[in-house]
Parts: structure tokens; C-alpha cells; sequence
């Protein structure tokens, strides 16, 4: 297990001249190791194969596990549906009422599938010592969401903030547990989804996420282990609350416009984004690719922070020669 002081690394993807690419990429590595999706998220050694497999086979600057934001939900007692080749989903609502709020315990690291995830990220901190190895967790707001239902909590902030503020506490403090148990495995630094805050106002999002998530960071934070808030439900409606969660990187989703945000992001923090990761990466040609990657790359070209990325995970079988081009049209980008 390699030690990598993350605030040097970021400084230095900063200072260099050619552009760096993290595509939230695990899928594909499962194809690769011809094993399923639901092998992969109830398997911790068949995850890592994956991540490893994508890792001898290209050259993103860190390593990514599956963006999988159920795991966290299950923990807690949600029903989890599990399809062989695709992501799982919660179904149904765990709390069905402001009194199941009050009556939610917080799970300890032993429940569900944690465990498997758990292995993952030690197996790769491990082996894979050429590259960060970026663990994945689920924002407060987007967990409290998938607790009490999408529609229902938003209703709730309104309706009994004070309740909505202590399911946030709870979804909180298991997540503090889980970043340092993931933090505890060797790995390098977390990728926080929190889409469901991107439906919010930005004032919305300030109180009910990114207070909650600038906790987190300041708990589990330290020059080793860095924190990624990712964001793809943020179509320019609460950049500044993202903001104000004080991470050390952002990641975006392909609604937003990625030189809109980057003049407003703090020159020292990666940016990452924003490649449609199914009209592009799955559903188009490796010509496409190549095109919508050089107006984005020239669109962004005085920006030294910026990280060339998809905007959210890669699904299940994208092909190949589309990620073969992806890399290929960068590496042309950077030595023209």
C-alpha cells in the first residue's frame, strides 16, 4: 500500500501542462473479468478485479469503484433490487413518517453489502499502487432521499425542517463512519454522490447538504485522503452551495456548463466533468467522441484545475472502442 499525499497530487495535475482524464469508470472492468454486475456489487474480490482489470488496461489517473448508491440505503434496512447487468436500485420506502425518523437507528459497518465494499477498496489500496484509488460513498441529502422517498423529503423540508434536519443528522454521522472505515482500507479519497441536492435552490442546498457535507470533509479530510463532492444533478442552480461545502474537488454532470462553472470554482480545486457518459460513451461512435472531447477540452483549455471526466458513472456495456477513443483523442489533444 503506497502512500499518496493528495494536496501534492492535485497540485501538481495543476501545474502541468497536459490535461488529466478520471472517467468514473468501473463497468466496464467488469465486462473485462466476464463476470456480472451483481457479481461485482455482492463481491468485494470480484470488484477489485474490475478496478484492477481497467487499470492495466488504461491510463486514468485514479482509480474509480462502482458509484453504487444503494449500498449505504440497504445498510439501513432499504429493499434493494439487484438485476444481473445492471446498477441496483432501492425500491419502496424505508420511513414512512416523521416518527420512523425518530426511531432510526444508525447501522453499524457490518450490515448488507458494506463489508464486500469494504474489501474492495483494501484489495485495491493493495495492489494498485501506481494511481489513487478513489472509494465512492453517497451524500446526506441524496441517502435521506432514498430513506424517506425523493418526493416526500423535499415536501418535508418545508413542511418539518426540523425533522428533515434529524434524518440528515443520522444519514450524516453513518456516513462519517463509513468515509473513515473507507479511509481506514488505504485508499486515497472519496467520491461523495449527492445528486438529489442538485434539485435544490441554492439556499436549499447550503442548509440541508452542504452543511452537512462540509461536516464530513472536516471529520475524515487530511493531506492523505481526499474528498470529491460529486454533483450531477446541479445544472448551474447551486454551484455556489457546492462551494461553500469546501471540498477539495468537484464533479459534475453533463446538464451544466463546464466553463460556467469553472469560472466560478476556487483556481486551487479540481473540476472534473462532464461527458455524457450514455449519448456519448454508450450510444455514439468513437468519431463523436472525439469531437464533443475537443470542443470541451478547447472550451476549457485556460483552465489548469479542470480534469476531463464523464459526467457520471460509465453504464454497462459502453463499448470498447469508444473508451479507446476517448483515451486516444486525448492523448492526440495533448501533443498537438
Amino acid at each position: 500500500m503506497k502512500k499518496i499525499n493528495m494536496k501534492e497530487w492535485a497540485a501538481e495535475i495543476i501545474r502541468q501542462k497536459e490535461v488529466t482524464a478520471i472517467p468514473i469508470m468501473t463497468h466496464p472492468g467488469i465486462e473485462l473479468t466476464g463476470k456480472t454486475v451483481y457479481d461485482a456489487v455482492s463481491n468485494g474480490e470480484i470488484h477489485f478485479e474490475a478496478i484492477k482489470a481497467l487499470c492495466q488496461k488504461y491510463p486514468a489517473k485514479a482509480a474509480t469503484v462502482i458509484m453504487d448508491l444503494t449500498v449505504e440505503a440497504e445498510c439501513f434496512g432499504s429493499e434493494i433490487v439487484f438485476p444481473e447487468d445492471e446498477v441496483p436500485s432501492v425500491t419502496g420506502r424505508l420511513l414512512k413518517c416523521e416518527a420512523d425518523i425518530e426511531a432510526l437507528e444508525i447501522p453499524s459497518m457490518k450490515k448488507g453489502r458494506i463489508r464486500e465494499y469494504l474489501k474492495a477498496n483494501y484489495l485495491a489500496a493493495q495492489h494498485i499502487t501506481d494511481r489513487p484509488i478513489l472509494a465512492g460513498c453517497i451524500g446526506p441529502y441524496s441517502l435521506a432521499g432514498r430513506l424517506y422517498d425523493m418526493s416526500e423529503i423535499m415536501m418535508l423540508l418545508y413542511l418539518n425542517p426540523e425533522a428533515a434536519r434529524l434524518l440528515l443528522r443520522k444519514c450524516t454521522d453513518f456516513i462519517i463512519r463509513y468515509c473513515l472505515a473507507l479511509k481506514a482500507t488505504g485508499v486515497q479519497g472519496v467520491m461523495m454522490a449527492e445528486p438529489a441536492a442538485g434539485l435544490l435552490s441554492d439556499s436549499d442546498c447550503r442548509e440541508f447538504s452542504s452543511i452537512f457535507v462540509k461536516e464530513i470533509i472536516e471529520k475524515v479530510e487530511d493531506e492523505y485522503f481526499t474528498v470529491i463532492l460529486h454533483n450531477c444533478g446541479n445544472t448551474g442552480n447551486c454551484t455556489q452551495a457546492m462551494i461553500a461545502s469546501g471540498a477539495s474537488a468537484y464533479h459534475l454532470g453533463n446538464k451544466i456548463d463546464m466553463v460556467e462553472v469553472l469560472e466560478q470554482m476556487p483556481s486551487d480545486a479540481l473540476v472534473m466533468g462532464n461527458l455524457d457518459p450514455v449519448s456519448i460513451f454508450k450510444m455514439s461512435s468513437p468519431e463523436t467522441i472525439k469531437q464533443a472531447m475537443l470542443d470541451l477540452l478547447n472550451a476549457t483549455r485556460k483552465y489548469p484545475n479542470f480534469i476531463l471526466s464523464s459526467g457520471c458513472d460509465i453504464p454497462p456495456q459502453t463499448p470498447f472502442e469508444n473508451i479507446d477513443a476517448f483515451y486516444a483523442a486525448l492523448n492526440e489533444f495533448n501533443h498537438a
